[in-house]
């Protein structure tokens, strides 16, 4: 019969034991993640100050920047502080604390960059209508709703997640938490919660994904129905780098998500 008394602490994986490899990762991490801030704090300072670009794009953009900037401090400071003491563990109301936030931040993200691609679509496919259709009024709106379907998510996950009893291992498999690694360490019976929360989690996953890239299939048959090769160069110069954004987000999330737990097991023994 399994242990049914509640931990109140987790650890986590370490990244690495060896000395000389952690004050390199602890440099590297650090310097990764100054670099992510300050930029995306320049981003939102342009966007605020600059009057030329206070445009729906370079709204959704600012969004966009303070959204990665609250998610890379949601796990990057912990990190850094767990290889500067080589603690590796914290307590479950913390643990359960970050795993919301991440949740949040990450899905907001992905409604954000589905907004994105609205903006671009109507931009390219009914640019007579754009000042009309993407009036600050309804950008406003866009950015309010894209928030609160980030805590209306995040809020499911919280509220099923209140419903477990987590009686060990008290051992992650993981530099974070997130919700999959906390159903490990559950005792509760997970059958029917996890079953709700991956139909609830692909349905919304799902359409924040088809919301990113079915505007693209329409933007990409109008730019091909373009003539000049000037005029397909220009509008495709006005999606590039908001696609890469996109493919670099999806791809994250495919790798942190798809990849088994061994290989991330077997990068830290081979450090």
């Amino acid at each position: 019969m399994k242990n049914q008394t509640s931990i109140t602490s987790v650890l986590l994986m370490s990244l690495c034991d060896n000395q000389e490899t952690i004050h390199v990762l602890f440099i590297f991490f650090l310097l990764i993640y100054l670099m992510t801030v300050f930029s995306n704090f320049l981003i939102i300072l342009l966007v605020v100050t600059c009057a030329h670009l206070h445009t729906p794009m370079y709204f959704f953009l600012g969004n966009l920047a303070f959204l990665d900037m609250s998610y890379s401090s949601v796990t990057a400071p912990r990190i850094l502080f767990d290889l500067s003491t080589q603690h590796w563990s914290m307590s479950l109301s913390e643990c359960k604390a970050q795993m919301f936030f991440l949740t949040y931040f990450a899905s907001s993200e992905a409604y954000m960059l589905s907004s994105m691609s609205y903006d671009r679509f109507v931009a390219i496919c009914r640019p007579l209508h754009y000042s009309q259709l993407m009036s600050w009024s309804m950008c406003t709106q866009m950015v309010t709703l894209v928030w609160s379907f980030g805590l209306l998510t995040t809020t499911v996950y919280i509220l099923f997640l209140r419903r477990f009893t987590f009686c060990g291992p008290k051992f992650i498999q993981n530099f974070c938490c997130d919700m999959p690694h906390l159903l490990q360490i559950t005792c509760s019976d997970t059958s029917t919660n996890f079953h709700f929360l991956l139909t609830v989690g692909s349905v919304l996953g799902s359409a924040a994904f088809i919301g990113t890239f079915y505007p693209y299939v329409r933007i990409f048959r109008t730019v091909l129905g373009i003539r000049t090769s000037d005029g397909k160069s220009k509008a495709f110069s006005t999606c590039t780098s908001h696609l890469t954004v996109v493919l670099i987000f999806y791809a994250s999330v495919s790798f942190i998500y798809l990849v088994p737990v061994s290989f991330f097991h077997g990068i830290r023994c081979s450090l």
